[in-house]
């Protein structure tokens, strides 16, 4: 055969006629799936907040609501008025305290309150206060008081006072005294205190006629009353006070004279610790 007639060879199929792929005809590999997210720790979470919040009111309702039990309780026992002014506070966070029966601490504050014989403006600090009734762990405060009233307590004494002032930290007694028939002006400074539950004057300076005299010359010219008015004066004020009460300090502040007082765990629920003490 001439090389005029060559058998061309047959096409090549392969690359001139790609083979196509028909969409579906080859499995692809499935998506891959996503976790599943925990729902748990979101539940937790959401419970957590909501008992935090329940915590939080529950304690701002006891904090409104106690304050006015406390109140009740307090001018009911020691039978004040019903409508005495008075400041009640709860130290410490409420709720356990109100779940064990017994407040770790509480203020009673109020400007005036007649206590025995004395008015003046009262604060008190309680420590373990039943709810359920019982005695106080311990208590204590004080109690503020005027001049006047402060001279009040002094009328059991042998100084001669017609009038009182105060200039801190002591008080000045102003009087008189008879001699020979004579009213002579005498002037005692004392610096008061606290012992043994009585009120005391310990004196400082003595004018007598306008003259300073020390303790040997008011001795030597008045005898018996001199010694009397150079000793240190011990003035018995229990029958002013609630037996429950003991007066264990006194300071003088500006116009007003501060009482320390020690307050007995039972004055709540015991009425003879309510009425008033006796002097021996």
């Amino acid at each position: 055969m001439s090389d005029d007639n060559r058998t061309e060879p047959y096409p090549d199929l392969s690359v001139e006629h790609p083979t196509l792929v028909i969409p579906g005809s080859v499995e692809s590999p499935a998506p891959a799936r996503k976790p599943k997210r925990k729902r748990w720790p979101w539940v937790v979470g959401i419970t957590v907040v909501v008992l935090i919040l329940l915590v939080v009111a529950a304690e701002l309702i006891a904090r409104a609501v106690l304050p006015g039990i406390a109140r009740g309780i307090v001018i009911e026992q020691l039978d004040l008025p019903a409508d005495q002014q008075l400041d009640v506070q709860a130290e410490g966070i409420l709720l356990p305290q109100l779940i064990a029966g017994s407040l770790t601490e509480l203020k009673l504050s109020t400007d005036a309150v007649a206590i025995g014989d004395i008015t003046g403006a009262v604060d008190v600090t309680a420590l373990g206060v039943p709810l359920r009734g019982g005695d106080l762990e311990s208590a204590s405060g004080t109690v503020r008081i005027d001049q006047e009233q402060f001279q009040g307590l002094l009328e059991q004494t042998d100084l001669p006072i017609d009038s009182l002032t105060f200039d801190a930290p002591d008080v000045t007694a102003a009087g008189s005294v008879d001699v020979l028939g004579f009213a002579l002006p005498i002037a005692l400074t004392a610096t008061p205190g606290a012992e043994g539950g009585e009120l005391t004057l310990t004196p400082v300076k003595l004018l007598v006629g306008g003259v300073e005299l020390n303790a040997d010359q008011v001795s030597d010219r008045f005898g018996e009353l001199g010694e009397r008015l150079t000793q240190t004066q011990r003035i018995c004020i229990a029958d002013r006070l609630p037996a429950g009460l003991t007066l264990a300090g006194l300071t003088i502040d500006g116009t007003e004279a501060v009482a320390d007082l020690s307050v007995a765990g039972g004055i709540l629920t015991d009425p003879a610790l309510q009425e008033n003490g006796v002097c021996g």
